[in-house]
This record gives structure tokens, C-alpha cells and sequence, in this order.
């Protein structure tokens, strides 16, 4: 039988959805019966990691072997077997990562210092000054492309007039 290595956020309350109520334990696998069905039916895991994470409705991470009948996409896997092989307790883990891919794109806009020392740092007491900073920096961007386009707008529709 064909058994594929997976990752598998469990949900925020330790169980299984949908009604299913049972608890993933290390070494256990669990069964469904039906066709697997993405979002509909199957026990589900992603072949990446980072796949895994947009799905994510908690910071354990489950290593598992999907198995069984399977439906296989682009960045999910649904199966009719998942066995448990590691639980992980990814908080520190996500939030290193979670810094390091925004100062990947610190670059792209004018990041104010307290911004940028709480993603170098991850100093805890800079996260609320951190956050109102980045708020600020994004509202005066929203503002400024909004009279952008206002503008354009006005503009476009100035032309338009001209030429009737």
C-alpha cells in the first residue's frame, strides 16, 4: 500500500472536525470510510510543509503517512488513512519564520525603525508599537494610492469629455 509523508495543522481544540470528535494520538491512525474529497471528506495533510501552513488553524504540526484511497492536489492530500508519526509544537518555529518572510520583503516599502527592529529581534515589548507603526505606514499608502486613482479617475473622465 502506497503511503505518502505529510504535514497536518490539528485543529485549535485537539480534535478532529466536522463532528468527528477523536484526537490524534502518536502512532494511531484513524479511518474514514467514502470516497476522500477535498474540504468534503478524507483525512488531510500537505506534501510541504508550507503547504500545510495555509490551512493552519493552530501551531501543532503533525507529521503523519497519508494512506489508503487518496485524492492528490496541488498542495493538499486527502486520504482515507492518516497515521500519526510526530506532533510538533511549531510557536516559536512559526513565529522565527513568520518574521524572517516579512523582513524578506522589507525592501519593497519604507519600514519604520520599530518595524524592523521587532523583526530582527523579536522583542516582545516592540510587538504593539511594531504593529501601530505598520498600521500608520499602511494607512498613509491606502490614502495616497486612493488620490492616485481618484485623479486618474478624474482625468480619464476629463479626456473623455474633451473628446465628445
Amino acid at each position: 500500500m502506497k503511503t505518502i509523508k505529510a504535514y497536518w495543522f490539528e485543529p485549535a481544540d485537539g480534535v478532529l472536525q466536522y463532528g468527528d470528535g477523536r484526537k490524534p494520538v502518536v502512532g494511531e491512525t484513524h479511518e474514514i470510510s467514502g470516497k476522500p474529497a477535498f474540504c468534503k471528506n478524507g483525512l488531510h495533510g500537505s506534501a510541504r510543509a508550507l503547504d500545510a501552513l495555509k490551512y493552519a488553524a493552530s501551531n501543532n504540526i503533525w507529521i503523519v503517512e497519508l494512506s489508503g484511497e487518496m485524492e492528490i492536489g496541488d498542495d493538499k492530500i486527502a486520504a482515507t488513512k492518516r497515521t500519526y508519526i510526530k506532533r510538533v509544537a511549531a510557536e516559536k518555529i512559526l513565529f522565527e519564520c513568520s518574521r524572517r518572510f516579512a523582513l524578506s520583503v522589507a525592501h519593497l516599502w519604507d519600514m519604520p525603525e520599530v518595524v524592523r527592529e521587532f523583526l530582527e529581534t523579536g522583542e516582545l515589548t516592540l510587538r504593539a508599537a511594531a504593529g501601530e507603526a505598520a498600521g500608520e505606514a499602511a494607512w498613509a499608502v491606502r490614502e495616497a494610492v486612493a488620490w492616485a486613482a481618484a485623479w486618474a479617475a478624474r482625468e480619464a473622465v476629463a479626456r473623455a469629455a474633451a473628446w465628445d
